[in-house]
């Protein structure tokens, strides 16, 4: 997807997946955005480092090398979400100063947090530390939305007509926004308080889109989410005795719900 707003131009890099690993862990396909205006080239979460190779080609695409982002926003600190920051030597680092200050508490080797990355954050003088209601860059302010994570953060980027909400794993599904339960949050009341505080806002200004953490844009349609793109995952197995015996196992819907 392509759109200008609010004086940037944004694109989704990578659109993250609604889906689980029932036996290898965690996917991690998480959505990585790009915005770009203003004098900024910006990127939302960084993916996983198994994302590493696509977001350089796709930033390529886009005539752009990892040197180019002046400013990665962090919508928290889990390692699907923020571990990519070291490939941009250049950019301002944002995160939640409490998100930030939790993670550096958490026991090593138990949770999603990347412990050592989040340790070299804390010393970088490129660091940013947001506070609620900060305008980060121009339109572009944060909210908090604790329950995934303590010092979880949502991005709202104002347009003249409408907003984008970058919801992070606040929502990472519409299954979590319609149900309005935070499924794998660490306190699901306060992810059901978040889920209404991102609703109030989706619903003050129609035509609002709302990017989740994992899963493709939506926009609400007669006050019902609706997808604006399909979803595109598939997995290459072999299971035969050579590489050229390589099956593709599409994970995606033939329709949108």
């Amino acid at each position: 997807m392509n759109m200008n707003i609010a004086g940037y131009t944004l694109d989704l890099l990578v659109v993250g997946f609604p889906g689980k690993s029932v036996c290898h862990g965690g996917l991690g396909w998480s959505t990585v955005a790009l915005l770009q205006g203003h004098g900024r080239v910006v990127l939302i979460d960084t993916g996983p480092i198994g994302m590493r190779s696509l977001i350089r080609d796709k930033l390529k695409q886009h005539g752009l090398v990892a040197a180019d982002i002046t400013d990665v926003l962090l919508t928290h600190s889990h390692h699907d979400h923020s571990i990519n920051w070291t490939m941009f030597p250049n950019a301002r680092i944002h995160i939640g100063a409490h998100e930030l200050e939790w993670s550096l508490e958490q026991p090593w080797g138990e949770t999603p947090v990347p412990e050592l990355y989040v340790r070299e954050l804390s010393t970088m003088p490129r660091t940013v530390r947001i506070a609620q209601g900060s305008e980060i860059l121009p339109r572009l302010t944060a909210f908090d939305a604790p329950g995934h994570t303590p010092g979880h953060l949502v991005f709202v980027l104002q347009g003249d007509e409408h907003d984008v909400i970058f919801t992070g794993d606040a929502a990472k599904t519409r299954a979590e926004l319609v149900s309005e339960k935070g499924e794998a949050s660490l306190d699901h009341a306060l992810s059901t308080e978040s889920i209404r505080e991102i609703w109030r806002r989706w619903r003050s200004r129609p035509g609002t889109m709302v990017v989740p953490g994992h899963d493709v844009p939506m926009v609400l349609r007669d006050g019902r989410a609706s997808y604006l793109e399909t979803h595109q995952a598939a997995v290459k197995a072999y299971f035969g005795d050579s590489l050229e015996d390589a099956v593709v196992i599409q994970l995606a819907p033939q329709e949108r719900p």
